[in-house]
């Protein structure tokens, strides 16, 4: 008895375990489908949700982060496809597979309890999902249990349907609806797959096909809304555009709830094979824009998940839509991108290095380069325009709102209050007035958004305990090494700086004296757990600051932004291949010239040498003829004469030995012997 209790537990185990498919597991939506599913356990969205349960899962996006290789007990297990072979698989998933034939594709679906195809995201996964139903229906009869095919589809195929009722236009769409849908011109190959998948599904009682048509989709990452949140972190533009008059309607949803629709669609089953994934929000672009896909924007429809609503137990992210959550989508948002700001402090005595480090960190990780007087010429220059009369013209309408009045009175006073303490204290500016312009700079939006490097600044206790940093970077050297950096900068450096002798003095004088108080900037910072990385720039040896900077990086971690756009990268490439290119040819040329100049010393060379070799020639010629003149003028004085007579009676007389003739005949005819 026990052994079957024992076997009937381990199979309810195996049967609570299901494989799921789902093709592009590296990308936005299929990814993140993927991601949720994997911490579901199978079956758990046929219970009822508790209170507790709804509070625990009020921070949708820690479902985002809980991801691990081994797969946990219960969960679904996750497999699919990649749309490049060399993307990495993605840890929650159990196998993936790239490039490969429709025929092992096939094998791999059919060893999957459920078979999800995302064409959402990727207009050529149409035919391949036409495919994947068509083929999986044909092999029903080899089916040992049931097999679900899930078609992730879009609103998109509803965009063009008539309103229900044309009296009321707020009446939504519901599924009940769907066979009155018509789809947008460019969704037309959605819709005809939306009808292939129910078509199969109608087929077999083992082979259940579903379609669920999704609203825009938001979170994580972005989504869709991507270009929108990166245009408004970025603060480039100062609104975000809105395409046409914004008064459109559009269905959104979750990615994690629509992730939740689909694990509701695989435990229960539903009766329904065409099903709405929207949540309850009725957006504007306006709306969703004050807080890629053109088509998606322009869309007008106002749908309701009817069915979803009152069947499926979804623990919502974001139910009542995207303006209403907008804050936990945003921080959502920055910790999926990692688009974390970095605030960065830097201290130190003035001819430290603070502005050159600055400049580079801030080039470094995108940051805003924060100097105290940029900002208070800023803050001025913002309220003198303020107080500045408008020019009207004759006929322009002057109209004077209440409120702007009182701005102008603010402005007009608070510029008052700036001139009068610059001239009690000597030019310089009170307290109040520096940490108050200074505290509206760094909670602007692209300071709050990107992050900062404040240079030099807070210099006192008191400017300290109004800011905050992550980062508080305290370079230092010796007294000695500052006044000899100084004294060895250039005099076009200098000249109209505070390094001028006295300035630069004093100015070292009082910074040693307010580090030295028992309130200092770096104590308040201690106070507050952050504690400053200390840099002796004397001791580095390094004029240029780049091991300062080096160690500084370091320490601060990788940047926290937007990296390079397709374009960006695009463009970087083109540039890196120009230069290449260009690079190439340079050295193609360089070579060449060589060679040339190498070629054209060589033939010099060669004709130096023959040069030289002739004249040694003549020369050895010359010397020859002057050392045989006296042999010949003695030969033709003493021995020429008789050996040609020799040789005139030799041929006349022909003897037979003509050599023997002609010794006898020099002999008997010697002059000296006669």
């Amino acid at each position: 008895m026990a052994e079957e209790e024992e076997t009937a537990a381990l199979t309810e185990k195996v049967i609570r375990t299901q494989r799921v498919f789902i093709n592009l597991l590296d990308s936005y939506s299929s990814g993140n489908i993927g991601k949720f599913l994997s911490n579901c356990v199978v079956g758990a969205s046929l219970e009822e949700i508790t209170e507790e349960e709804e509070e625990e899962d009020e921070n949708k996006s820690a479902m985002l982060e809980a991801s691990s290789t081994k797969v946990k007990e219960g969960t679904f297990q996750i497999v699919g496809t990649l749309s490049k072979p060399d993307s990495p698989r993605p840890d929650f998933a159990v196998e993936t597979y790239s490039a490969i034939s429709r025929e092992d594709l096939l094998m791999r679906l059919l060893e999957c309890d459920v078979i999800i195809y995302n064409i959402t995201e990727s207009s050529q996964q149409m035919e391949e999902a036409i495919w994947a139903v068509s083929a999986l229906s044909e092999e029903v009869s080899h089916f040992e249990k049931r097999k679900l095919f899930i078609l992730l589809s879009t609103v998109m195929t509803w965009a063009r349907s008539k309103a229900l009722d044309p009296e009321d236009s707020e009446v939504p769409f519901t599924e009940e609806d769907y066979r009155r849908r018509k789809s947008h011109p460019n969704f037309l190959d959605h819709i005809n797959a939306e009808k292939m998948v129910l078509k199969f599904g109608k087929k077999a009682r083992k082979f259940a096909a579903y379609v669920v048509a999704a609203g825009l989709q938001y979170g994580a990452e972005g989504g869709m809304l991507h270009t929108f949140f990166k245009m408004a972190w970025l603060g480039e533009i100062p609104a975000l555009p809105v395409f046409g008059d914004g008064t459109n309607v559009i269905p959104t949803i979750h990615v994690l709830d629509l992730a939740g629709v689909i694990q509701n669609v695989i435990d229960h089953v539903p009766k329904p094979h065409y099903l709405v994934a929207v949540d309850e929000s009725v957006h504007t672009l306006e709306d969703i824009v004050k807080q890629d896909c053109l088509d998606h924007l322009l869309v007008n429809l106002r749908m309701e998940a009817l069915f979803v609503k009152e069947n499926f137990n979804i623990r919502w992210a974001a139910q009542t839509g995207f303006v209403e959550n907008i804050n936990t989508i945003l921080k959502e948002y920055k910790q999926s991108r990692g688009l974390m700001p970095i605030k960065i402090c830097i201290l130190g005595p003035p001819a430290v290095g603070k502005s050159s480090i600055a400049k580079e960190l801030a080039k470094y990780y995108k940051l805003h380069h924060i100097q105290l007087k940029d900002v208070i010429s800023e803050a001025i220059a913002k309220l003198e325009a303020i107080v500045a009369p408008n020019d009207v013209g004759e006929g322009e309408e002057e109209v004077e709102e209440e409120e702007e009045e009182e701005n102008v009175e603010d402005a007009q006073e608070l510029l008052d209050g700036i001139k009068e303490s610059m001239e009690q204290n000597a030019g310089q500016l009170d307290d109040q007035y520096i940490i108050r312009f200074m505290k509206e700079k760094l909670k602007s939006m692209p300071c709050r958004n990107q992050g900062y490097i404040l240079d030099g600044f807070p210099k006192t206790y008191d400017q300290a305990k109004d800011l905050f940093n992550q980062f508080v970077c305290a370079l230092d050297a010796s007294d000695e090494f500052l006044k000899e950096r100084v004294i060895n900068l250039p005099e076009s450096i200098v000249a109209g700086t505070h390094y001028s002798q006295d300035r630069f003095l004093r100015a070292l004088s009082n910074y040693r004296d307010i580090n030295i108080d028992d309130e200092t900037v770096f104590n308040y910072f201690d106070e507050l757990e952050i504690h400053p990385i200390h840099i002796d720039v004397g001791k580095l040896e390094d004029a240029q600051n780049r091991l300062a900077i080096k160690q500084l990086i370091k320490e601060i971690g990788e940047p926290r932004n937007y990296g390079l756009t397709d374009e960006e990268k695009a463009e970087e490439e083109r540039k890196a291949a120009e230069e290449r290119l260009a690079r190439e040819a340079a050295e193609e040329a360089e070579r060449e010239h060589q060679e040339a100049v190498e070629m054209a010393e060589k033939i010099a060379r060669w004709e130096e040498w023959n040069k030289r070799l002739e004249e040694v020639k003549r020369e050895e010629r010359e010397l020859l003829e002057a050392q045989s003149i006296p042999l010949r003028n003695y030969l033709m004085t003493y021995v020429m004469p008789t050996l040609i007579q020799g040789l005139n009676e030799c041929c006349n007389v022909r003897p037979e030995d003509p050599v023997d003739f002609l010794a006898e005949y020099l002999f008997k005819n010697n002059p000296e012997a006669q």
